[in-house]
This record gives structure tokens, sequence and C-alpha cells, in this order.
């Protein structure tokens, strides 16, 4: 119990806090599970951000939900969910009641909210660059990596970065000896894989075919949020256009709960909860965000039991040394687009990401202190 209840802590800290996006999350993650508490070092990490990255769904929440699960078994992957995603499932559901009318994309503090995204990002990645690319080499995987992510800005891409960078280190450090390896703790093994896999399969099938049997509407968001959750790669930014594509609301609406999602701590895919809300109130809104989530879990239990298997291997070891560097490059190349480029508008922005920067770097300040002076500065700047 006592494992629980410091999940059940640190992941409502996180959801009350994690401000920026899901590659903002990775910064606070890492800030939180690596350095302060040391549940897991940066090579575990990273190795559970690259698994991650190949699958489908909300990569920020997976890497929760799994350390979640390293922590304290399948209970302990759901209250890291529970506390890292609730927060902005309520704010949402309640923002959904008075959003419609208000401007609420240009407030000053939303603006502050991205910019310490930036900051967050560039902190993240100096600490995970001394761990996971600290010679030539590696830092050259990561360099490609991230040009390779610019240059074809898709999932798919990403997804062929990280491959690639996989091939290049086996082949690079397959002669080197393979560090220990470290076990995971797991309370569930391959038979629950197994079954996972199968019940992940087995709704993506079934779901589509229910729901031409009836108009009812929360078949229909069960079977819509489910299938947009299982196929989705490149995290909450990239679920965007399926879901306007797929859920019958004004695109004012939908801009302005994409807003709202951005604006909140927690991942993107909980702007399942707002679109939700305005389709069927609180059961909809409900549905949804639990439709959305369960093939995060399910995928995350059917690949772990495996995944601490296959890193004790001494080619995947030398393998995951080339993609650990190139989940630093992606890191790089995130830190420009989207969080860059969506947050830094003016010198004005840009002095706010030098202080917020100097602020958790020099002086040591917390993720929270720092969210809450950026959104400060961003309110004073420009305004409600």
């Amino acid at each position: 119990m006592g494992n629980l209840r410091e999940i059940a802590k640190a992941s409502t800290k996180l959801g009350l806090t994690s401000f920026g996006g899901p590659t903002a999350h990775l910064g606070y993650f890492r800030d939180e599970y690596v350095e302060k508490r040391k549940w897991l070092d940066d090579k575990l990490y990273a190795d559970i951000v690259a698994l991650c990255q190949f699958l489908p769904g909300p990569a920020s929440s997976q890497v929760g939900i799994a350390i979640g699960m390293i922590r304290g078994g399948i209970l302990g992957g759901i209250i890291s969910w529970a506390g890292f995603t609730l927060p902005s499932v309520l704010f949402l559901m309640l923002a959904a009641y008075f959003v419609v009318g208000f401007n609420v994309t240009d407030s000053g503090i939303i603006q502050g909210l991205k910019i310490v995204a930036v900051a967050i990002v560039a902190h993240a990645l100096l600490g995970m660059q001394k761990n996971l690319a600290p010679d030539a080499i590696r830092i050259g995987i990561a360099i490609a990596a991230a040009i390779g992510v610019l240059l074809i800005p898709t999932a798919w891409g990403q997804i062929g970065v990280i491959v690639v960078a996989g091939v290049v280190g086996y082949f690079l450090f397959r002669r080197e000896q393979a560090p220990d390896a470290v076990e995971l703790s797991l309370s569930f093994g391959k038979r629950a894989g197994i079954v996972a896999w199968i019940l992940f399969a087995g709704l993506l099938v079934a779901l589509p075919f229910v729901r031409t049997l009836t108009e009812n509407v929360y078949v229909g968001i069960l079977d819509t949020y489910y299938r947009v959750g299982s196929i989705v790669f490149g995290g909450g930014h990239v679920v965007l256009p399926m879901l306007e594509r797929e859920v019958e609301m004004s695109s004012d609406l939908f801009l302005a709960g994409y807003g709202l999602a951005q604006a909140v701590p927690g991942p993107l895919f909980t702007l399942s909860a707002f679109l939700g809300q305005v389709t069927a109130g609180v059961p909809g809104a409900l549905l949804a965000v639990f439709a959305m989530f369960l093939p995060s879990f399910l995928l995350v239990i059917g690949t772990l039991p495996f995944w601490s298997f296959i890193r004790t291997k001494k080619g995947i070891q030398a393998a995951l040394k080339g993609v650990n560097a190139a989940v630093v490059g992606i890191l790089l190349a995130a830190l420009y687009d989207p969080v860059f480029t969506s947050a830094v508008k003016s010198s004005y922005d840009f002095i706010i990401v030098l202080i917020t920067f100097t602020l958790l770097t020099a002086f040591k300040f917390s993720p929270l202190k720092v969210v809450a002076i950026s959104a400060l500065l961003g309110l004073l700047v420009y305004g409600v």
C-alpha cells in the first residue's frame, strides 16, 4: 500500500503541474521519477520512452502508466494514470459548460503556460544528453535523428527514425559488453500480456461492427474514441485531425476545446473529456475518456512483460544505445517544433523562456514554481 500511496501522490502532483504537452511531460516525469524519487535511472526511463514511442496512443500517458505498473503492478498503473489524467479531465468537463462565447485561447496566462514548456523541455534535454548521448558517436545519432524528424514531420517518420537508430546502434555497439540489465519486477507476466493483446485487437474489430447494429450515442462514443486511441501515433497533437473528422462539432467549439486542453496540465488526450461532455454530458465525457485511454492500458500490459525479457539481450542492448540517442534527438526536434514554434512569437516570449530556463537550471526552482512564474509573466505581458 505504501507504494500505491507514493504513486498516487507523485502522479497527482504531475497531473496538477504538468503543463505544456507531451514533450514537456517527459521532462516533468524525468524530474519527478528519475531525479527526485529515483524510482528508475535515465537508461530505464529512456527505454520506457522508446518503447512507448512505438505504441499508438498518448506516449507520455503510457510512460506514466508503465512506471506505475513497474512500481505497483496493474493497480499502480491505474493509479498513476488517474493521478496524471483526472485533474485535467475535471477541468475540461467544467470548461465545456462555459467555453461557448468566450475567447480563452488568447489569454496571457495560457501563453505563459505554453512558453514554460520550452524551458522544461530544454532542461530535460540537457540532462538526458549527458546520460544517453555522452560521446561523439551518440551525439551524431541524436543530431541525425533530430534532422530526420524535422525533415519527415509525421508519426511514421518518428517511428522510422527510432528503427533506423536501433539498427545503427546494433552494428556500432554489438561487440561492446552489454551493461547489467535492470529486471522489471512486474506483478503480471506474459500470459496477461497475451490476453491484453487479444482484448486490444478484439475490441478494435468488434466495436465498429456493434456500432452498425445500433444508433446509440454511447456506443458511437465508445467506438470512435477507442479506435482513435488505438491507431494514432505521435501523441496529442496528432490525434486532433482524426478527432476533428470523427466528431460532429463546430470548428470553433472544437478549437476552443483544443486551446483549453493545451492550457490545463496533463495529457492532451483529455480533450476527449471536453468533446464527450459537449456531445452527451457527463456520461459522454467519462465514456470518451475511458475509451480513449483503454488501448494504452492494454498495449502497455501486453508489451511490458516481453520488454523486460528483450532488454536483457546483448544485441538489443546495443540497439537501445542507438535508440536512446535517438530519443534525445527526437526531444531536440520537438523542442523546436512544436514547442518553440508554437510558444515563442516575440522577443518578450523569448525573454520569458530565458528567465524560466535560468530559474530551472541555475537556481534549481521546482517546476511548479517556474510554471506559476511563467503564467504570471504571460499575464503581465499579454493581459487576461
